[in-house]
Protein backbone atom coordinates (compact mmCIF):
# COMPACT_ATOMS: atom_id res chain seq x y z
CA UNK A 1 0.00 0.00 0.00
CA UNK A 2 1.17 3.62 -0.87
CA UNK A 3 1.82 6.00 1.94
CA UNK A 4 2.09 9.56 2.59
CA UNK A 5 5.12 10.88 3.78
CA UNK A 6 4.88 9.98 7.80
CA UNK A 7 3.94 6.47 7.08
CA UNK A 8 0.30 7.38 6.46
CA UNK A 9 -1.65 4.91 4.27
CA UNK A 10 -2.85 6.58 1.47
CA UNK A 11 -5.42 3.80 0.30
CA UNK A 12 -6.68 5.15 4.40
CA UNK A 13 -6.82 8.56 3.74
CA UNK A 14 -8.86 8.32 0.43
CA UNK A 15 -11.35 5.20 2.60
CA UNK A 16 -11.75 8.30 5.25
CA UNK A 17 -12.66 10.87 2.40
CA UNK A 18 -14.97 8.32 1.07
CA UNK A 19 -16.99 7.92 4.20
CA UNK A 20 -16.81 12.12 5.14
CA UNK A 21 -18.09 12.58 1.73
CA UNK A 22 -20.78 10.19 1.87
CA UNK A 23 -21.79 10.74 5.18
CA UNK A 24 -21.90 15.00 4.88
CA UNK A 25 -24.34 14.15 2.03
CA UNK A 26 -26.77 12.51 4.42
CA UNK A 27 -26.11 14.78 7.54
CA UNK A 28 -25.96 18.14 5.92
CA UNK A 29 -29.97 17.71 5.14
CA UNK A 30 -30.60 16.03 8.31
CA UNK A 31 -29.30 19.02 9.88
CA UNK A 32 -31.17 21.17 8.24
CA UNK A 33 -34.44 19.19 9.03
CA UNK A 34 -32.89 19.32 13.04
CA UNK A 35 -32.84 23.05 12.66
CA UNK A 36 -36.51 23.84 11.31
CA UNK A 37 -37.56 21.39 14.31
CA UNK A 38 -35.82 23.12 17.08
CA UNK A 39 -36.25 26.62 16.00
CA UNK A 40 -40.46 26.89 17.25
CA UNK A 41 -39.43 24.64 19.93
CA UNK A 42 -36.37 26.71 21.15
CA UNK A 43 -38.45 29.74 21.11
CA UNK A 44 -41.90 28.16 22.72
CA UNK A 45 -40.05 26.35 25.91
CA UNK A 46 -38.12 30.01 26.84
CA UNK A 47 -41.44 31.56 25.94
CA UNK A 48 -43.48 28.74 28.77
CA UNK A 49 -39.90 29.19 30.76
CA UNK A 50 -40.87 32.82 31.34
CA UNK A 51 -37.09 33.67 30.20
CA UNK A 52 -36.04 35.26 27.02
CA UNK A 53 -36.48 34.26 23.48
CA UNK A 54 -33.16 34.51 22.83
CA UNK A 55 -31.71 32.26 26.06
CA UNK A 56 -33.94 29.24 24.25
CA UNK A 57 -31.89 29.99 21.25
CA UNK A 58 -28.71 30.07 22.33
CA UNK A 59 -29.34 26.98 24.48
CA UNK A 60 -30.09 25.44 21.09
CA UNK A 61 -26.93 26.98 19.32
CA UNK A 62 -24.51 25.60 22.13
CA UNK A 63 -26.69 22.34 22.37
CA UNK A 64 -25.64 22.19 18.98
CA UNK A 65 -22.04 22.97 18.49
CA UNK A 66 -20.27 22.43 21.74
CA UNK A 67 -22.53 18.99 23.13
CA UNK A 68 -22.42 17.88 19.62
CA UNK A 69 -19.04 18.66 19.66
CA UNK A 70 -17.93 16.67 22.76
CA UNK A 71 -20.93 13.85 22.52
CA UNK A 72 -19.90 10.39 21.53
CA UNK A 73 -23.17 9.85 20.54
CA UNK A 74 -23.91 10.15 16.53
CA UNK A 75 -27.43 11.01 16.38
CA UNK A 76 -28.32 12.51 19.77
CA UNK A 77 -29.52 16.23 19.60
CA UNK A 78 -29.08 18.93 22.56
CA UNK A 79 -31.23 21.88 23.38
CA UNK A 80 -33.36 23.08 25.90
CA UNK A 81 -36.33 20.40 27.43
CA UNK A 82 -39.86 20.68 27.55
CA UNK A 83 -39.13 18.55 30.79
CA UNK A 84 -37.43 21.66 32.51
CA UNK A 85 -39.84 24.31 32.12
CA UNK A 86 -41.99 24.32 34.98
CA UNK A 87 -38.19 24.09 37.40
CA UNK A 88 -36.97 26.79 35.34
CA UNK A 89 -40.51 29.12 35.60
CA UNK A 90 -40.32 28.47 39.25
CA UNK A 91 -36.51 29.21 39.92
CA UNK A 92 -36.87 32.15 38.58
CA UNK A 93 -39.40 33.53 40.20
CA UNK A 94 -37.99 31.80 43.60
CA UNK A 95 -34.42 33.52 43.01
CA UNK A 96 -35.99 36.88 41.96
CA UNK A 97 -34.11 37.16 38.64
CA UNK A 98 -33.01 35.27 35.59
CA UNK A 99 -29.35 36.16 36.02
CA UNK A 100 -29.48 34.37 39.59
CA UNK A 101 -30.80 31.48 37.55
CA UNK A 102 -27.89 31.58 35.34
CA UNK A 103 -25.74 30.44 38.37
CA UNK A 104 -27.97 27.40 38.71
CA UNK A 105 -27.06 26.09 35.42
CA UNK A 106 -23.66 26.75 35.70
CA UNK A 107 -23.43 24.91 38.89
CA UNK A 108 -25.64 22.27 37.44
CA UNK A 109 -23.29 21.95 34.99
CA UNK A 110 -20.26 21.57 36.78
CA UNK A 111 -22.51 18.54 38.85
CA UNK A 112 -23.14 16.95 35.99
CA UNK A 113 -19.54 16.83 34.92
CA UNK A 114 -18.68 14.99 38.15
CA UNK A 115 -21.51 12.75 37.30
CA UNK A 116 -19.62 11.84 34.04
CA UNK A 117 -16.52 11.42 35.98
CA UNK A 118 -17.39 8.89 38.53
CA UNK A 119 -19.77 6.62 35.78
CA UNK A 120 -22.64 7.99 37.14
CA UNK A 121 -23.81 7.14 33.89
CA UNK A 122 -23.89 3.44 33.68
CA UNK A 123 -27.38 3.40 35.40
CA UNK A 124 -28.71 3.95 31.77
CA UNK A 125 -27.92 -0.17 30.58
CA UNK A 126 -30.32 -0.77 33.35
CA UNK A 127 -33.58 0.95 31.61
CA UNK A 128 -36.02 -2.39 30.63
CA UNK A 129 -36.33 -2.04 26.84
CA UNK A 130 -39.97 -1.94 27.00
CA UNK A 131 -39.84 0.85 28.75
CA UNK A 132 -37.80 2.50 26.39
CA UNK A 133 -39.26 1.46 23.47
CA UNK A 134 -43.10 2.25 25.56
CA UNK A 135 -41.38 6.26 25.99
CA UNK A 136 -40.48 6.19 22.18
CA UNK A 137 -44.32 5.53 21.10
CA UNK A 138 -45.10 8.01 23.65
CA UNK A 139 -43.50 10.50 22.64
CA UNK A 140 -44.35 9.92 19.10
CA UNK A 141 -48.38 9.96 20.17
CA UNK A 142 -47.63 13.26 22.58
CA UNK A 143 -46.36 15.23 19.24
CA UNK A 144 -49.34 14.40 17.11
CA UNK A 145 -51.73 15.44 19.73
CA UNK A 146 -50.15 18.84 20.53
CA UNK A 147 -48.71 19.12 16.65
CA UNK A 148 -52.46 18.75 15.97
CA UNK A 149 -53.48 22.33 17.45
CA UNK A 150 -50.73 24.03 15.34
CA UNK A 151 -51.77 22.50 12.65
CA UNK A 152 -55.16 24.09 12.47
CA UNK A 153 -54.02 27.69 13.77
CA UNK A 154 -54.33 27.36 17.47
CA UNK A 155 -51.65 28.26 19.08
CA UNK A 156 -52.37 29.17 22.84
CA UNK A 157 -50.52 26.31 23.99
CA UNK A 158 -46.61 26.85 23.71
CA UNK A 159 -44.25 24.57 20.92
CA UNK A 160 -42.78 22.03 22.50
CA UNK A 161 -45.06 21.24 25.52
CA UNK A 162 -45.07 17.70 26.09
CA UNK A 163 -46.72 17.11 29.74
CA UNK A 164 -51.03 16.58 30.06
CA UNK A 165 -51.93 19.57 31.83
CA UNK A 166 -50.46 22.83 29.77
CA UNK A 167 -49.54 25.98 31.44
CA UNK A 168 -52.38 27.81 29.96
CA UNK A 169 -55.28 25.98 31.74
CA UNK A 170 -56.35 23.16 29.54
CA UNK A 171 -54.91 20.04 29.00
CA UNK A 172 -53.99 17.64 25.77
CA UNK A 173 -57.51 16.53 24.91
CA UNK A 174 -59.13 19.92 25.55
CA UNK A 175 -56.92 21.32 23.73
CA UNK A 176 -57.46 19.80 20.60
CA UNK A 177 -61.37 20.23 21.25
CA UNK A 178 -61.16 24.34 21.84
CA UNK A 179 -58.58 24.00 18.31
CA UNK A 180 -61.68 22.36 16.13
CA UNK A 181 -63.83 25.47 17.30
CA UNK A 182 -60.68 27.99 16.13
CA UNK A 183 -59.83 26.71 13.35
CA UNK A 184 -58.49 28.71 11.02
CA UNK A 185 -58.24 27.78 7.19
CA UNK A 186 -55.45 29.09 6.09
CA UNK A 187 -53.21 27.12 8.94
CA UNK A 188 -55.19 24.16 7.73
CA UNK A 189 -54.25 24.37 3.93
CA UNK A 190 -51.01 24.84 4.55
CA UNK A 191 -50.62 21.96 7.15
CA UNK A 192 -52.39 19.59 4.42
CA UNK A 193 -50.29 20.85 1.50
CA UNK A 194 -46.88 20.41 4.08
CA UNK A 195 -47.80 16.56 5.39
CA UNK A 196 -48.80 15.62 1.60
CA UNK A 197 -45.35 17.11 0.73
CA UNK A 198 -43.92 15.01 3.75
CA UNK A 199 -45.37 11.78 2.66
CA UNK A 200 -45.27 11.77 -1.17
CA UNK A 201 -42.25 14.20 -1.82
CA UNK A 202 -39.50 11.15 -0.35
CA UNK A 203 -40.95 8.62 -2.88
CA UNK A 204 -39.80 10.37 -6.20
CA UNK A 205 -36.37 9.34 -6.41
CA UNK A 206 -35.01 12.04 -8.55
CA UNK A 207 -36.92 14.25 -6.63
CA UNK A 208 -35.75 13.49 -3.27
CA UNK A 209 -32.59 14.97 -3.44
CA UNK A 210 -34.17 18.33 -1.86
CA UNK A 211 -35.23 17.79 1.43
CA UNK A 212 -38.66 17.07 1.71
CA UNK A 213 -38.92 19.78 4.97
CA UNK A 214 -36.77 22.51 3.22
CA UNK A 215 -39.82 22.71 0.61
CA UNK A 216 -42.27 22.68 3.11
CA UNK A 217 -40.84 25.31 4.68
CA UNK A 218 -40.66 27.13 1.16
CA UNK A 219 -44.05 25.98 -0.17
CA UNK A 220 -45.68 26.90 3.56
CA UNK A 221 -43.82 30.42 3.65
CA UNK A 222 -45.10 31.20 0.26
CA UNK A 223 -49.21 30.11 0.90
CA UNK A 224 -48.76 32.27 3.69
CA UNK A 225 -47.86 35.43 1.56
CA UNK A 226 -50.84 34.29 -1.06
CA UNK A 227 -53.15 34.04 1.93
CA UNK A 228 -52.43 37.98 3.12
CA UNK A 229 -54.95 39.98 2.91
CA UNK A 230 -57.76 36.92 2.26
CA UNK A 231 -60.07 35.15 4.24
CA UNK A 232 -57.21 32.50 4.67
CA UNK A 233 -54.50 35.43 6.14
CA UNK A 234 -52.53 33.90 9.76
CA UNK A 235 -52.07 36.26 12.57
CA UNK A 236 -49.09 37.07 13.29
CA UNK A 237 -48.79 34.37 16.22
CA UNK A 238 -49.20 31.56 13.69
CA UNK A 239 -45.62 32.47 12.38
CA UNK A 240 -41.92 31.79 13.81
CA UNK A 241 -41.23 34.91 16.65
CA UNK A 242 -37.26 35.32 16.95
CA UNK A 243 -36.35 38.63 17.72
CA UNK A 244 -34.62 40.93 15.52
CA UNK A 245 -31.61 42.73 16.16
CA UNK A 246 -30.55 45.94 14.29
CA UNK A 247 -27.22 45.98 15.10
CA UNK A 248 -23.79 44.81 17.21
CA UNK A 249 -24.98 46.43 20.10
CA UNK A 250 -28.48 44.74 20.05
CA UNK A 251 -27.26 41.49 19.50
CA UNK A 252 -24.84 41.61 22.50
CA UNK A 253 -27.43 43.77 24.33
CA UNK A 254 -29.29 40.14 24.21
CA UNK A 255 -26.72 38.37 26.35
CA UNK A 256 -27.04 37.84 30.11
CA UNK A 257 -24.43 37.11 32.96
CA UNK A 258 -24.76 34.88 35.83
CA UNK A 259 -24.95 36.91 39.18
CA UNK A 260 -21.77 35.27 40.93
CA UNK A 261 -23.22 36.81 43.96
CA UNK A 262 -25.61 34.21 45.13
CA UNK A 263 -22.47 31.07 45.52
CA UNK A 264 -23.83 31.24 49.01
CA UNK A 265 -27.55 31.27 48.43
CA UNK A 266 -29.03 27.79 49.78
CA UNK A 267 -31.47 28.09 47.07
CA UNK A 268 -28.87 28.56 44.36
CA UNK A 269 -27.76 24.90 44.84
CA UNK A 270 -31.26 23.14 45.74
CA UNK A 271 -32.11 24.65 42.05
CA UNK A 272 -28.58 23.92 40.64
CA UNK A 273 -28.74 20.06 42.14
CA UNK A 274 -32.59 19.39 40.33
CA UNK A 275 -31.44 20.60 37.47
CA UNK A 276 -28.28 18.48 37.39
CA UNK A 277 -30.42 15.31 38.39
CA UNK A 278 -33.62 15.95 35.93
CA UNK A 279 -31.10 17.35 33.25
CA UNK A 280 -29.05 13.96 33.38
CA UNK A 281 -32.20 11.45 33.61
CA UNK A 282 -33.78 13.11 30.60
CA UNK A 283 -30.14 12.90 28.68
CA UNK A 284 -30.12 9.07 29.48
CA UNK A 285 -33.50 8.14 28.72
CA UNK A 286 -33.71 10.15 25.18
CA UNK A 287 -29.68 8.48 24.66
CA UNK A 288 -31.05 4.62 25.37
CA UNK A 289 -34.43 5.50 22.75
CA UNK A 290 -31.95 7.29 20.21
CA UNK A 291 -29.19 3.94 20.46
CA UNK A 292 -32.58 1.82 20.31
CA UNK A 293 -33.67 3.86 16.77
CA UNK A 294 -30.51 4.18 15.26
CA UNK A 295 -30.31 1.93 11.71
CA UNK A 296 -26.24 1.39 12.60
CA UNK A 297 -27.17 -0.04 15.88
CA UNK A 298 -23.92 1.95 17.79
CA UNK A 299 -24.36 2.26 21.08
CA UNK A 300 -23.64 5.84 22.87
CA UNK A 301 -21.14 6.14 25.47
CA UNK A 302 -23.23 7.72 28.69
CA UNK A 303 -20.39 8.95 31.28
CA UNK A 304 -18.96 11.15 28.42
CA UNK A 305 -22.25 12.34 27.66
CA UNK A 306 -23.16 13.68 30.65
CA UNK A 307 -19.41 15.05 30.23
CA UNK A 308 -20.36 16.87 27.09
CA UNK A 309 -23.75 17.98 28.72
CA UNK A 310 -22.28 19.04 31.66
CA UNK A 311 -19.66 21.28 29.00
CA UNK A 312 -22.99 22.62 27.36
CA UNK A 313 -24.91 24.30 30.49
CA UNK A 314 -21.87 25.77 31.71
CA UNK A 315 -20.96 27.40 28.38
CA UNK A 316 -24.96 28.43 28.24
CA UNK A 317 -25.00 29.13 31.83
CA UNK A 318 -22.25 31.89 31.57
CA UNK A 319 -23.33 33.02 28.31
CA UNK A 320 -27.17 33.38 29.31
CA UNK A 321 -29.05 30.66 27.87
CA UNK A 322 -31.40 28.09 29.24
CA UNK A 323 -30.32 24.59 30.62
CA UNK A 324 -30.25 21.79 28.28
CA UNK A 325 -30.50 18.07 28.28
CA UNK A 326 -30.51 15.36 25.00
CA UNK A 327 -33.85 15.75 23.87
CA UNK A 328 -35.56 12.75 21.99
CA UNK A 329 -38.18 14.55 19.42
CA UNK A 330 -35.11 16.69 18.21
CA UNK A 331 -33.26 13.36 18.08
CA UNK A 332 -35.60 11.47 16.60
CA UNK A 333 -36.35 14.07 13.70
CA UNK A 334 -32.48 13.50 13.04
CA UNK A 335 -32.64 10.10 12.82
CA UNK A 336 -35.63 9.75 10.37
CA UNK A 337 -34.41 12.60 8.16
CA UNK A 338 -31.02 9.84 8.08
CA UNK A 339 -28.23 11.76 9.79
CA UNK A 340 -25.33 9.35 10.20
CA UNK A 341 -22.79 11.26 12.47
CA UNK A 342 -22.93 13.92 14.92
CA UNK A 343 -22.04 16.56 12.18
CA UNK A 344 -25.54 17.12 11.73
CA UNK A 345 -25.99 18.20 15.07
CA UNK A 346 -23.12 20.38 15.16
CA UNK A 347 -24.42 21.81 11.95
CA UNK A 348 -27.74 22.52 13.29
CA UNK A 349 -26.38 24.80 15.79
CA UNK A 350 -24.26 26.30 13.59
CA UNK A 351 -27.53 27.36 11.54
CA UNK A 352 -29.50 28.51 14.28
CA UNK A 353 -26.40 31.00 14.90
CA UNK A 354 -26.32 31.84 11.44
CA UNK A 355 -29.80 32.47 10.92
CA UNK A 356 -29.94 34.83 14.52
CA UNK A 357 -27.64 36.59 12.89
CA UNK A 358 -28.28 37.16 9.57
CA UNK A 359 -32.16 36.37 8.53
CA UNK A 360 -34.39 36.58 11.25
CA UNK A 361 -36.93 38.63 9.81
CA UNK A 362 -37.21 35.98 6.50
CA UNK A 363 -37.20 33.29 9.35
CA UNK A 364 -40.53 35.10 10.93
CA UNK A 365 -42.62 34.83 7.81
CA UNK A 366 -42.35 30.77 8.46
CA UNK A 367 -46.13 29.56 9.65
CA UNK A 368 -46.20 27.41 12.38
CA UNK A 369 -48.37 25.26 10.89
CA UNK A 370 -46.26 24.01 8.06
CA UNK A 371 -43.47 23.20 11.14
CA UNK A 372 -46.27 20.77 12.64
CA UNK A 373 -46.52 19.10 9.64
CA UNK A 374 -42.81 18.15 10.13
CA UNK A 375 -43.46 17.19 13.48
CA UNK A 376 -46.75 15.50 12.88
CA UNK A 377 -44.77 13.16 10.38
CA UNK A 378 -41.63 12.51 13.01
CA UNK A 379 -44.57 11.66 15.88
CA UNK A 380 -46.00 8.78 13.42
CA UNK A 381 -42.88 7.48 12.89
CA UNK A 382 -42.29 6.78 16.50
CA UNK A 383 -45.75 5.71 17.32
CA UNK A 384 -46.07 3.57 13.82
CA UNK A 385 -48.46 0.47 14.36
CA UNK A 386 -45.15 -1.91 13.58
CA UNK A 387 -44.07 -1.02 16.89
CA UNK A 388 -47.21 -2.20 18.57
CA UNK A 389 -46.99 -5.57 16.82
CA UNK A 390 -43.31 -6.22 17.46
CA UNK A 391 -43.40 -5.46 21.37
CA UNK A 392 -47.05 -7.59 21.52
CA UNK A 393 -44.58 -10.53 19.59
CA UNK A 394 -42.29 -10.46 22.45
CA UNK A 395 -45.09 -11.41 24.73
CA UNK A 396 -47.08 -9.66 27.65
CA UNK A 397 -44.32 -9.62 30.04
CA UNK A 398 -42.48 -7.11 27.55
CA UNK A 399 -46.31 -5.92 26.01
CA UNK A 400 -47.75 -4.44 29.65
CA UNK A 401 -44.53 -2.12 30.82
CA UNK A 402 -44.77 -0.87 27.21
CA UNK A 403 -48.21 0.10 26.96
CA UNK A 404 -48.04 1.56 30.76
CA UNK A 405 -45.49 3.43 29.79
CA UNK A 406 -47.08 5.02 26.76
CA UNK A 407 -50.21 5.84 28.91
CA UNK A 408 -48.22 7.24 32.31
CA UNK A 409 -45.78 9.39 29.81
CA UNK A 410 -49.07 10.55 28.03
CA UNK A 411 -51.51 11.27 31.05
CA UNK A 412 -48.50 12.81 32.92
CA UNK A 413 -44.97 13.94 31.77
CA UNK A 414 -41.60 12.00 30.61
CA UNK A 415 -40.03 11.41 34.12
CA UNK A 416 -43.34 10.62 36.15
CA UNK A 417 -44.46 8.08 33.06
CA UNK A 418 -41.09 6.79 32.62
CA UNK A 419 -40.96 6.26 36.45
CA UNK A 420 -44.17 3.93 36.60
CA UNK A 421 -43.36 1.96 33.34
CA UNK A 422 -40.16 1.36 35.15
CA UNK A 423 -41.31 0.36 38.53
CA UNK A 424 -43.87 -2.35 36.03
CA UNK A 425 -41.26 -3.28 34.05
CA UNK A 426 -38.76 -4.05 36.98
CA UNK A 427 -42.13 -5.98 38.29
CA UNK A 428 -42.29 -8.40 35.42
CA UNK A 429 -38.46 -8.91 35.46
CA UNK A 430 -38.47 -9.79 38.91
CA UNK A 431 -41.54 -11.79 38.70
CA UNK A 432 -39.99 -13.89 35.76
CA UNK A 433 -36.53 -14.55 37.58
CA UNK A 434 -38.45 -15.76 40.69
CA UNK A 435 -40.64 -18.12 38.59
CA UNK A 436 -37.27 -19.83 37.05
CA UNK A 437 -34.34 -20.46 39.39
CA UNK A 438 -34.63 -23.92 38.98
CA UNK A 439 -35.87 -27.48 36.74
CA UNK A 440 -37.74 -30.45 38.56
CA UNK A 441 -37.14 -33.66 37.28
CA UNK A 442 -39.01 -36.79 38.76
CA UNK A 443 -37.67 -40.18 37.87
CA UNK A 444 -38.51 -43.45 39.40
CA UNK A 445 -35.96 -46.42 40.21
CA UNK A 446 -37.07 -49.42 42.46
CA UNK A 447 -40.70 -48.14 43.32
CA UNK A 448 -38.92 -45.14 45.14
CA UNK A 449 -38.97 -41.47 43.63
CA UNK A 450 -35.66 -39.24 43.16
CA UNK A 451 -36.27 -35.68 42.63
CA UNK A 452 -33.38 -33.95 40.85
CA UNK A 453 -33.18 -30.28 41.49
CA UNK A 454 -31.51 -28.35 38.79
CA UNK A 455 -30.39 -25.20 39.89
CA UNK A 456 -30.14 -22.07 37.03
CA UNK A 457 -27.18 -20.33 36.43
CA UNK A 458 -27.53 -17.47 39.10
CA UNK A 459 -29.95 -17.85 41.59
CA UNK A 460 -30.20 -14.55 43.54
CA UNK A 461 -32.24 -13.33 47.16
CA UNK A 462 -35.35 -12.80 44.28
CA UNK A 463 -35.42 -16.43 44.32
CA UNK A 464 -35.48 -17.48 48.01
CA UNK A 465 -39.53 -17.72 48.70
CA UNK A 466 -39.91 -19.59 45.52
CA UNK A 467 -36.89 -22.48 46.81
CA UNK A 468 -37.96 -22.62 50.11
CA UNK A 469 -41.46 -23.28 49.16
CA UNK A 470 -40.93 -26.01 46.90
CA UNK A 471 -38.45 -27.52 49.05
CA UNK A 472 -41.29 -27.21 52.43
CA UNK A 473 -43.56 -29.06 49.76
CA UNK A 474 -41.56 -32.40 48.58
CA UNK A 475 -43.15 -35.56 49.35
CA UNK A 476 -42.01 -37.68 52.43
CA UNK A 477 -39.88 -40.88 51.32
CA UNK A 478 -38.41 -39.72 48.73
CA UNK A 479 -34.62 -39.04 47.48
CA UNK A 480 -33.83 -35.13 46.82
CA UNK A 481 -30.98 -34.05 44.61
CA UNK A 482 -29.90 -30.53 44.58
CA UNK A 483 -27.77 -30.07 41.61
CA UNK A 484 -25.96 -26.66 41.17
CA UNK A 485 -23.47 -27.63 38.92
CA UNK A 486 -24.48 -25.20 36.45
CA UNK A 487 -24.62 -22.13 39.27
CA UNK A 488 -22.26 -19.43 38.84
CA UNK A 489 -23.75 -17.98 42.09
CA UNK A 490 -26.18 -19.29 44.89
CA UNK A 491 -27.43 -16.51 47.03
CA UNK A 492 -26.00 -16.86 50.71
CA UNK A 493 -29.53 -16.85 52.27
CA UNK A 494 -30.40 -19.66 49.40
CA UNK A 495 -27.81 -21.93 50.59
CA UNK A 496 -28.63 -21.37 54.18
CA UNK A 497 -32.19 -22.65 53.12
CA UNK A 498 -30.59 -25.39 51.28
CA UNK A 499 -28.47 -26.26 53.87
CA UNK A 500 -30.96 -26.31 56.92
CA UNK A 501 -33.22 -28.71 54.42
CA UNK A 502 -30.68 -31.18 53.94
CA UNK A 503 -30.39 -30.86 57.75
CA UNK A 504 -33.91 -31.55 59.14
CA UNK A 505 -35.03 -33.57 56.24
CA UNK A 506 -34.78 -36.91 57.73
CA UNK A 507 -37.02 -36.37 59.85
CA UNK A 508 -39.64 -36.54 56.90
CA UNK A 509 -37.85 -39.41 55.76
CA UNK A 510 -36.19 -37.86 53.25
CA UNK A 511 -32.68 -38.31 51.82
CA UNK A 512 -31.29 -35.33 50.42
CA UNK A 513 -27.83 -34.96 48.46
CA UNK A 514 -25.73 -31.98 47.27
CA UNK A 515 -24.11 -31.81 43.94
CA UNK A 516 -21.28 -29.80 43.20
CA UNK A 517 -22.55 -26.65 45.40
CA UNK A 518 -20.19 -24.73 47.01
CA UNK A 519 -19.81 -23.52 50.68
CA UNK A 520 -19.82 -19.98 49.01
CA UNK A 521 -20.02 -18.18 46.06
CA UNK A 522 -18.35 -15.24 44.88
CA UNK A 523 -20.30 -12.14 43.52
CA UNK A 524 -20.17 -12.34 39.48
CA UNK A 525 -19.36 -8.64 38.14
CA UNK A 526 -22.45 -7.10 38.00
CA UNK A 527 -22.85 -6.87 34.16
CA UNK A 528 -23.12 -10.54 33.74
CA UNK A 529 -25.80 -10.27 36.26
CA UNK A 530 -29.00 -8.03 34.18
CA UNK A 531 -31.41 -9.66 33.29
CA UNK A 532 -31.79 -10.77 29.77
CA UNK A 533 -34.52 -12.69 29.15
CA UNK A 534 -34.63 -13.50 25.66
CA UNK A 535 -31.12 -15.85 26.43
CA UNK A 536 -32.93 -17.58 29.40
CA UNK A 537 -31.38 -21.55 29.47
CA UNK A 538 -34.12 -24.32 28.39
CA UNK A 539 -34.21 -27.62 30.30
CA UNK A 540 -31.71 -29.98 29.46
CA UNK A 541 -33.76 -32.83 30.61
CA UNK A 542 -36.31 -34.43 28.67
CA UNK A 543 -38.99 -35.14 31.58
CA UNK A 544 -38.93 -31.88 33.45
CA UNK A 545 -41.07 -29.28 34.43
CA UNK A 546 -40.55 -25.26 35.01
CA UNK A 547 -41.67 -24.97 38.75
CA UNK A 548 -44.00 -21.56 39.30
Amino acid sequence: MQTKQGGTPVGDLNLKKYFLAKNLKKDIPSGLVVFLVALPLCLGIALASGAPLFSGLLAGIVGGIVVGTLSGSQLSVAGPAAGLTVIVLNSIHKLGSFEAFLLCIMIAGAMQIILGLVKAGTIANYFPSSVIEGMLAAIGIILIMKQFPHAVGYDKDFEGDEDFSQMDTENTFSGILYALRKINYGAVVIAAVSLAIMVYWPKVKKLAVIPAPLLVVVVGTTLAAVFAGTGFALLDKQFVQIPVVNNTDEFFGLFKSPNFEGIKNKEVWIVAATIAIVASLETLLSLEAVDKIDPIKRISPTNRELIAQGAGNLVSGFLGGLPMTAVIVRSSANVGAGARTKMSAIFHGFLLLICLLAIPTLLNKIPLSCLAAILLTVGYKLARVSLFKHVWHKGLDQFIPFVVTILAVVFTDLLIGVGIGMLVGVFYILRTNMRNPYFYHISSRGGKDTITIKLAEEVSFLNKAAIQVTLTGLPTGTDVVIDGSNSRYIDPDVLEIINNYRHNAYTKGIVVQLKDIKERYDVPPLKDMVYKPETTAQPIETVEQTIN
